[in-house]
C-alpha cells in the first residue's frame, strides 16, 4: 500500500463521520502516530483542529493532535478511509467523498447494518469493504470522545475476492492493527455483519426505551428474556436467507458485552437524546421488513422497531 504513505511510514488515513466509534478510532491511529484527517461537523472539527481531539479513555485521558475538517475535500490523498457516518447518510457520504478519493484508497465501513459496503460501492470505484466494531464510545462534547469499552474490527471481503483485493484488505488491517486496533480479517464477514446485527437489535431499542446502560439491561432477568427473542427472530430470518447462526452463541455474547461494558449505552439512547434520526429503520426494522419478504413472523423486533419509531418522532 504504496498510495498516500507518508515519510513516517504510515499511510494517510481519513474518517468520514466523526461521531463516537469514528473518533475513537481515529484518536487511537494518531496517538500511534498516523497522520489522520476526521471529516466531522464544524463545531467538532473546529474543536480538534484548534485543540486536538480529547480522547477519554477507558486507561487514559489524553488531548491527541490531528487534522479535522468539515470538507469532505481533505479526504485527497489518504490510502485508508473509514467510513463511520449514520446508515440514513450513507449515500449522501458516498457522493460527498466520491471527487476526492484517491484512484487506489481502501474504504471501510464501519457501520451499523447489513449491506453499507454494498450501498458505498454502487456510488464510488474504489474496493470498499465492510468491518463490523465491537466498540462503545460516544461524542461527550465538541472535540471530546469518551471510550466506554471494546477495541475490535472485524472486516472482510463480502464479494468473491481476487488476490489483489485480499492484499489490499490484509494491509489495511495491518495499519488499523499497529496502531493498537484488535483488527482481524474475519473468513466469514457476512456472519460477523449477522451477529453484530443481532446484537444491535437486542441492546439498541431496549437501551432507549428503558434508558438503560448495557449493564443494567443484562442484570435484569425479563430484559434479558426479551434480548434473547428478539436474537431468535434474527436468527430464524437469517435461516431463510440461508445463513445458519448459533443463537446460544450469539446469546452469551450479547451478555458478554453487558458485562465488559456495563456503563455503555446504545447509539439510538445516544440518537433519542440528541434529538437526531436513528439507524432503526437498519436494526430492527431491516429484521421486521427481510422478514415480511420471507414470511418470518418478527413480533418482537416489529414492537421494538414501532416503539422507537415513536420515540424518535416525538423527540425529533
Amino acid at each position: 500500500m504504496t498510495n498516500g504513505t507518508t515519510g513516517s511510514g504510515w499511510p494517510r488515513i481519513g474518517v468520514m463521520g466523526a461521531g463516537g466509534i469514528g473518533c475513537y478510532f481515529a484518536g487511537m491511529l494518531a496517538r500511534a502516530g498516523a497522520p489522520v484527517t476526521v471529516i466531522a461537523r464544524p463545531r467538532h472539527a473546529e474543536a480538534i483542529a484548534r485543540d486536538g481531539l480529547r480522547l477519554e479513555s477507558l486507561t487514559f485521558d489524553e488531548r491527541v493532535p490531528m487534522a479535522a475538517s468539515s470538507d469532505p475535500a481533505a479526504l485527497s490523498g489518504a490510502a485508508i478511509v473509514l467510513v463511520s457516518v449514520k446508515t440514513v447518510d450513507t449515500e449522501e457520504a458516498a457522493r460527498q467523498m466520491r471527487p476526492h478519493l484517491a484512484a487506489g484508497a481502501v474504504v471501510i465501513s464501519l457501520q451499523n447494518g447489513l449491506d453499507n459496503a454494498g450501498r458505498l460501492r454502487a456510488l464510488v470505484t474504489n474496493a470498499v469493504f465492510p468491518g463490523v466494531v465491537y466498540a462503545a464510545a460516544e461524542m461527550a462534547g465538541p472535540g471530546h470522545v469518551k471510550h466506554n469499552g471494546g477495541n475490535m474490527i472485524l472486516t472482510g471481503d463480502d464479494l468473491d475476492a481476487d488476490g489483489g483485493r485480499r492484499g489490499l484488505l490484509e494491509g489495511a488491517a495491518a495499519v488499523l492493527a499497529r496502531a493498537g486496533i484488535d483488527c482481524r480479517v474475519s473468513a466469514d464477514v457476512r456472519a460477523d455483519l449477522w451477529g453484530k446485527l443481532a446484537s444491535n437489535c437486542s441492546y439498541n431499542a431496549v437501551s432507549a426505551l428503558a434508558r438503560a446502560t448495557c449493564g443494567r439491561m443484562t442484570a435484569d432477568p425479563a430484559t434479558r428474556g426479551v434480548m434473547r427473542r428478539v436474537m431468535e427472530e434474527v436468527v430464524a430470518v437469517a435461516a431463510a436467507e440461508g445463513l445458519t447462526l448459533d443463537l446460544e452463541a450469539m446469546v452469551a455474547h450479547v451478555l458478554r458485552v453487558g458485562q465488559l461494558a456495563p456503563n455503555a449505552v446504545s447509539s439510538t439512547f445516544q440518537d433519542i437524546a440528541a434529538g437526531r434520526r436513528t439507524e432503526i429503520d437498519d436494526l430492527n426494522g431491516a429484521i421486521v421488513r427481510r422478514g415480511a419478504e420471507r414470511g418470518i413472523d418478527t413480533p418482537v423486533n416489529g414492537t421494538l422497531y414501532a416503539l422507537v419509531k415513536m420515540l424518535e418522532s416525538a423527540a425529533r
